[in-house]
């Protein structure tokens, strides 16, 4: 198992591409654009309780009528025939519960929470199991994260009820324990066999356990769960005992193999690039992560297996740390990229905190690459394609007034919507935001990493999502996508960020990109930001319109803005000027005006 993100890079090393890895002056700046949009914001509902009800019907509606979509998004891997197989995950908790907890509360120690869907598999929301797919193309079943590890999260709405957020930020999972933690597994099942060869050791132990569980409990791995007309009964279980107990040295292998090579090459980008926050990037921060990093070091590993790449792989290696909060994913449409006046760029809207990836069929795929896993599953990000275009937001799920709301709309019209818009894609440099972020990716990378996008999906690549083949790399927006479309030229991209619509964006707390100020007052308050606040609780804050992040909150973890430069507290701070015109950021002088502007983005 080696990741196939930027494989290509190994290519552009082995022909002597030294010159890619040299630093390249700064990206020349874009202007901001001279002419008002003529953005009107919505207006404010009259009765926000009954529009709450009819917002939560229409997406529980959309969410029916892609059912399909749904399920690939939550429930289905990043591959089909790679990962980490199923028996294998499922025995985490059994030979190591001191780490994984009790195996009915499997996924909680890195931030996911349980099905509860009547006969669903017994693990968490967020892992995919390729035995979902009747038409799988391998004997084992193997397990990925799905989407919605990310990107379904949950809100306390209180008496003691808790609801899921389509789309939203799970903002409870911790990728980066998942993995160290796999680590510290293999490491003491191959400390508890002194002497022994270390896959050895670990395939010994891992097949001892399954095969003692199975033989105790032939529903054990499975439960007798039911997906559509696929029963995991215990017949369906055995098969994948036989094929597991057929091969286990190879399957083990592996993930082992995997899992060690891995979490060694991203402890080394840890040492390049968080020099003094090694510690807690290795620990990881939930909600947090730094993809690009992860990607670069499956890449790292790929190079370091051969002497040609070893000279070249520091090169795979973002310059800036990433570190970023999950991102709302919902309303995709809103964020569509736009062509340029001769069809030859893609120059606005794309999602992302920079926009680095405009397409969104893209966009997907490069999550599901992040893993680096040897062959991924088009349709994943295909059908997530199909489902986030129009994924409704959910409605702020409390009480609003919706007089202070109308003033608020006039407040944010003047200073916040010409930014606020939907599609816009301008790269706003004059925030005050770090942009270390805007910086990870250097050419080596992107033209890496475009070989790799294309040759998973081409033009020509097709898939099949229901009936009918498609081709869903083709084109954009009419037009026919190249490789040179895929991800947005470095000028785009470099030294600062898009400002996304505000749709549902209560969700989307804590704010700015590196989820470093608490609430939305502290944004529009710059000057009672807190250095040091609770992070990634379920309980809400109402009154400042963030998730409850006091010293008192149940849950979440205490998150340091001053632990590391790149995640402080800055930005969004101070009024700005564009076009002729002040617009303010700062409300510290009117907090009546910050409490108006609030109480309207609650109704967005």
């Amino acid at each position: 198992m080696r990741g196939k993100l930027l494989l290509g890079i190994a290519v552009l090393a082995a022909i002597g591409t030294y010159v890619l890895l040299q630093p390249k002056p700064p990206a020349p700046l874009l202007d901001i654009p001279g002419a008002s949009s003529g953005y009107i914001p919505p207006v404010v509902p009259a009765d926000w309780e009954v529009t709450k009800q009819q917002r939560a019907a229409v997406k529980a509606a959309y969410l029916s009528q892609h059912s399909v979509a749904a399920d690939w998004f939550a429930a289905f891997p990043f591959s089909q025939v790679d990962g980490i197989p199923y028996v294998v995950l499922r025995l985490l908790p059994v030979v190591a519960p001191e780490i994984w907890g009790e195996p009915e509360a499997f996924g909680a120690s890195f931030g996911l929470f349980q099905n509860t869907a009547a006969n669903a598999l017994p693990i968490p929301v967020g892992i995919g199991m390729s035995g979902l797919d009747s038409k799988r193309s391998s004997d084992v079943d193997f397990t990925s994260f799905s989407c919605g590890a990310c990107h379904i999260g949950r809100v306390d709405v209180g008496n003691g009820t808790t609801s899921h957020i389509w789309g939203g930020v799970n903002a409870e999972f911790n990728i980066t324990k998942f993995f160290v933690d796999m680590k510290r597994t293999f490491d003491k099942l191959a400390q508890e066999n002194p002497g022994m060869d270390r896959r050895e050791a670990i395939t010994q132990a891992l097949v001892a356990q399954a095969s003692r569980i199975h033989g105790e409990q032939p529903e054990y791995f499975y439960a007798n769960a039911q997906y559509g007309d696929i029963r995991f009964d215990a017949t369906y279980e055995a098969r994948q005992m036989e094929a597991f107990l057929k091969q286990p040295d190879v399957i083990v292998g592996d993930i082992v193999d995997y899992i060690d090579g891995f979490v060694g090459a991203y402890g080394t980008y840890m040492n390049k690039t968080y020099k003094g926050y090694q510690k807690q990037m290795l620990e990881g921060l939930p909600g947090m992560a730094d993809a690009t990093g992860v990607s670069a070091a499956h890449g790292y590993e790929t190079l370091e297996t051969s002497f040609i790449g070893r000279l070249f792989a520091d090169g795979v290696f973002p310059t800036s740390p990433g570190l970023t909060d999950y991102m709302l994913v919902w309303e995709q449409s809103s964020r569509t990229a736009r062509w340029n006046e001769d069809g030859s760029l893609l120059v606005d809207g794309g999602g992302q905190y920079n926009g680095n990836i405009p397409i969104p069929i893209y966009r997907n795929l490069a999550a599901s690459m992040t893993m680096g896993l040897k062959d991924v599953d088009l349709r994943v990000a295909a059908f997530a394609a199909e489902l986030l275009g129009g994924l409704p937001a959910d409605p702020y799920p409390f009480s609003v007034n919706t007089a202070l709301a109308e003033t608020g709309r006039s407040l944010f019209t003047e200073n916040c919507a010409e930014c606020h818009r939907p599609n816009n894609g301008t790269v706003y440099r004059n925030i005050g935001t770090d942009v270390s972020r805007s910086n990870v990716i250097n050419d080596l990378l992107m033209k890496g990493a475009r070989q790799e996008y294309v040759g998973v999906c081409g033009p020509d690549t097709t898939v099949t999502l229901y009936a009918d083949p498609i081709k869903p790399c083709a084109e954009f927006d009419g037009k026919p996508i190249t490789q040179e479309a895929v991800m947005r030229p470095l000028e785009y991209q470099h030294g600062g960020y898009n400002a996304t619509p505000l749709g549902g964006i209560w969700a989307a707390a804590p704010y700015l990109h590196t989820g470093s100020v608490p609430t939305i007052y502290h944004l529009l308050v710059p000057s009672e930001r807190p250095e040091k606040f609770v992070k990634s609780a379920l309980a809400y804050d109402q009154t400042h319109m963030g998730f409850a992040w006091q010293e008192n909150a149940v849950g979440g973890y205490v998150f340091d803005t001053t632990a590391f430069a790149a995640i402080n507290r800055m930005g969004h701070d101070k009024d700005i000027s564009m076009n002729g015109r002040t617009y303010r950021l700062d409300w510290s002088g009117d907090k009546a005006g910050a409490m108006a502007i609030i109480e309207y983005l609650k109704t967005l």
